[in-house]
């Protein structure tokens, strides 16, 4: 995960935008790593279109995870090793490669059984989340990650639909040398892992190409899974500072083992077993995943700057379930997508003055579009039979924005901006009999949404903001997929969601060496979108009245000598302010199911800097999670403790580094995560216990 000499040259600023799908803002964003600078209150920086200028940082709470902190992280690490270290976000590791991880930002995108939602997901500027809100981990290269940033609170609506958070993953550049890396390593439960990579630069083009297999028996019976990635970075920059990046990258995963959720009791008979009708009806899931992008960005006269953006792909996802489905009206236990997605975006920036401050806007335009086949079979005990579903499904998304940032005086900075976002769903069926009428139809969801920032900085080591903005949440075709009375057609009459964000700050440098990072938030939502009920693998979702999320966010990053502390906490209260279930029942007060009162994570290291050395220890801490609207019942809490340790040297022309991870070191039992609602019980998808994972990484610069 790092680079040899010959194509090191420090962390060069990168450009972070605040509103817009993908990276596409209003003002850049030079980011310095704040963990290889604990002390800098510029962690984050500013300006408006010359990237070498900089300033206070804007009034948000973002989070990086740089090249450091994921070298050291090293082969094999996943999304929840580095995203733990930021407060407010939740990735929850199903141990099951059939299934996403469970991401979630401020309580956002905890309900979700599969895949990701009310979180957007974007890599090197192509957006992993559709139109609809839906999204998936599984194409994120983290193996190849340059760095990740997490944004929450207000700003993140500027993203658009379905923006609770934005998570995005970059992926290095070409290097400026000929470079070759390889890697490889071995774990617990038959795990396998090999990657490839190649790159230069020649003149002012550079390409590097990068291959990674992984392959699993799985903790749990009927979990094996094997995973492939390909992948392509094509970068021409000029001297006048215009670049062009054109990036591929595919996921091949045949035949990922689904285990299912458990119950309670057999959580606690084995937590290691398949669950009820996995085996029987052979539940699993196969996905190919392509995609490609293009960025143009040149910088104009007069401090002005114009992108351009396109992307598309292409997905195709066969999953069979557990259950026959051969009603009549039923949609079949094998659900069979092949799906289309793209877009377009423009914006423009431009560096000005008012009242003898610099000021910087930027106005901006997208259009995406995603189509898909969606078809569903019988389950014949693992075997596709007689089709019971087929049908297209388009979902159109426009987004229009307009937003500006003031820096008012040395210490004061104000930031606002409006979007306007519309997404329209189309429904055309082609499976109507006599006893499965004709479902088609469609609906359309739009919203203006303002926000609004203020940033002081009390001195040169501390600063406060405070920030208020709406968010707008539509339903996806996964949640508008099926009604709640059983029926069959589109639940149609499912509403989108609107939020009301609150966020106020505070970053402080203690001594030299020390940052601590302070936000309290709260949200009230409005027709928040939850899971009602899953029956026989089918989830069912509804519009409850208000809820309402507030909480508390610290980080902190210190060093001192040779040591390294940090610490992400977050104490998250998430109810239903006012609501009633289908049963007519009073869920006022009721907890959010999915969501954990608190998490903390915490890593205490130690490097030694003349052999290369380094070792830390881990520790992770999540409250007692609801796993139903009735908070019936409950995954326990718990504290897992992990240690890892690793090595670099340099050989002549190569870098060498080794690896070793222990997870889990004083073999917990607990939950990794809960499926929200779910039918009989089966809420519960275990974590192992004890088990390592050791790699080996070289790289070769000509």
């Amino acid at each position: 995960m790092w680079c040899p000499r010959a194509c090191a040259g420090g962390v060069q600023p990168r450009r972070i935008a605040i509103a817009g799908i993908a990276t596409i803002g209003f003002v850049s964003a030079s980011v310095a790593p704040a963990q290889s600078r604990p002390g800098s209150l510029d962690a984050i920086t500013v300006s408006a279109s010359r990237p070498e200028a900089t300033g206070p940082s804007l009034p948000l709470a973002l989070d990086t995870i740089d090249s450091e902190a994921i070298e050291r992280q090293g082969i094999g690490a996943g999304l929840p090793d580095l995203l733990g270290r930021v407060p407010g976000i939740v990735v929850r590791d199903r141990y099951n490669e059939a299934q996403d991880l469970q991401v979630s930002s401020r309580g956002f995108g905890a309900r979700a059984s599969f895949g990701v939602r009310g979180v957007r997901l974007v890599q090197d500027g192509i957006p992993l989340t559709m139109p609809d809100g839906q999204g998936q981990t599984g194409p994120f290269e983290l193996d190849s990650a340059a760095h990740v940033d997490a944004l929450r609170g207000p700003f993140a609506a500027l993203f658009g639909n379905s923006s609770g958070g934005v998570v995005t993953l970059y992926t290095r550049d070409p290097p400026r040398a000929p470079t070759l890396r390889l890697s490889g390593g071995a774990g617990s439960f038959g795990t396998r892992q090999w990657g490839v990579g190649v790159g230069t630069t020649v003149g002012d083009v550079g390409l590097s190409l990068r291959r990674s297999v992984r392959s699993s028996d799985g903790w749990r019976e009927h979990s094996a899974s094997r995973r492939e990635q390909w992948g392509a970075k094509l970068v021409r920059e000029d001297a006048d500072g215009s670049r062009l990046a054109f990036v591929v990258a595919t996921l091949d995963q045949p035949e990922a083992q689904d285990p299912l959720g458990l119950t309670r009791a057999q959580l606690e008979e084995n937590p290691r077993q398949a669950g009820t009708g996995a085996i029987a009806f052979d539940t699993r899931k196969s996905v190919e995943h392509r995609q490609a992008g293009l960025e143009w960005r040149r910088r104009l006269g007069g401090g002005d700057e114009l992108k351009l953006r396109a992307w598309g792909g292409e997905r195709r996802m066969r999953q069979y379930l557990a259950f026959a489905g051969d009603g009549a009206t039923s949609s079949g236990g094998v659900v069979d997508l092949d799906r289309g997605f793209g877009g377009i975006g423009a914006q423009w920036t431009r560096a000005s003055e008012l009242a003898g401050a610099p000021v910087a806007y930027t106005v901006g335009v997208e259009l995406d579009r995603m189509s898909e086949r969606r078809r569903g079979f019988v389950n014949d005990s693992g075997v596709a039979g007689a089709l019971r579903r087929d049908e297209r499904d388009t979902v159109d998304g426009f987004g229009a924005y307009a937003i500006a940032r003031w820096d008012i005086t040395e210490r004061w900075q104000l930031a606002g901006g409006l979007r306007h976002s519309r997404v329209r769903f189309r429904i055309e069926d082609d499976f109507i009999t006599a006893t499965n009428p004709d479902d088609s139809g469609s609906r359309s969801d739009s919203a203006t949404r303002a926000v609004a920032g203020m940033q002081y900085r009390v001195g040169p080591a501390t600063r406060l903001h405070a920030a208020i903005g709406g968010g707008f949440e539509t339903p996806t075709f996964s949640e508008l997929a099926y009604r709640a009375d059983g029926q069959p057609g589109p639940n149609l009459s499912l509403d989108a969601a609107t939020s009301t964000h609150v966020e106020v700050g505070l970053d402080t440098r203690l001594g030299r060496a020390s940052l601590v990072r302070l936000s309290l938030f709260r949200i009230d939502t409005r027709g928040d979108i939850v899971a009602d009920r899953n029956l026989a693998g089918r989830t069912t979702y509804r519009n409850a009245d208000r809820t309402r999320r507030q909480g508390l966010e610290l980080g902190l990053d210190s060093r001192f000598g040779p040591f390294e502390a940090l610490l992400a906490w977050t104490w998250l209260d998430a109810r239903f302010h006012r609501d009633t279930s289908l049963a007519g029942a009073s869920l006022a007060g009721h907890r959010l199911p999915g969501v954990p009162r608190y998490t903390v994570d915490g890593e205490f290291g130690w490097r030694h800097q003349a052999s290369g050395f380094a070792t830390a220890l881990t520790a992770r801490w999540n409250g007692r999670v609801p796993v139903d609207d009735a908070n019936s019942g409950s995954a326990d809490s718990f504290m897992v403790l992990g240690w890892r340790m690793g090595i670099d040297r340099e050989l002549g022309p190569w870098r060498l580094g080794a690896r070793l991870r222990v997870e889990n070191l004083l073999d917990e039992t607990h939950v990794g995560s809960v499926i929200v609602n779910a039918s009989n019980d089966r809420f519960y998808e275990s974590a192992p216990g004890r088990h390592w994972y050791a790699g080996v990484e070289a790289a070769l610069a000509f």
